[in-house]
């Protein structure tokens, strides 16, 4: 599951959104669920904001998790949760950008990504869909715990 690539050559979501990534990266900051922050390429030239979760949230099963965050500037984003278990991946993503699969506002449900179903966010604000995205992965935590059906 290929995140959109922000090529403002194609017309379609544009070039990244900087401050709005730097919002978000002080969010996640303050967060306990995160354990690291990187900016790829790198801080000065940032496209993409990774967040790597901390281990000790997750059972044993899952080996690793993070946020793939996107945003640019005509507000179209992308927010990719990946976890790495020991039976493959359980991944996620919230979508703004233009397609031709589904609404501009879309989710790639878990656990593949594979199955894409139209989303109404109650806010486009980068704050709200954050708040909401960090509220579906404290369930799937949850549910991991848990033992849900969900995992």
């Amino acid at each position: 599951m290929d995140p959109p690539s922000g090529d403002s050559a194609s017309g379609s979501t544009g070039p990244p959104d900087r401050q709005t990534l730097r919002l978000i990266e002080r969010q996640l900051t303050a967060d306990p669920l995160v354990a690291e922050i990187r900016f790829k390429p790198d801080p000065h030239e940032p496209r993409l904001l990774r967040a790597l979760l901390a281990a000790d949230r997750y059972p044993d099963t899952a080996t690793t998790a993070r946020i793939d965050v996107r945003w640019f500037v005509t507000g179209d984003f992308s927010i990719h949760y990946v976890e790495t278990r020991d039976d493959g991946r359980w991944e996620c993503r919230w979508d703004r950008h233009p397609n031709a699969h589904n609404s501009r506002v879309h989710f790639h449900e878990p656990p593949t990504g594979a199955t894409v179903s139209d989303l109404d966010l109650p806010s486009l604000h980068p704050l709200e869909v954050y708040a909401t995205v960090l509220d579906a992965i404290e369930r799937r935590i949850e549910a991991v715990w848990s033992g849900s059906p969900q995992e």
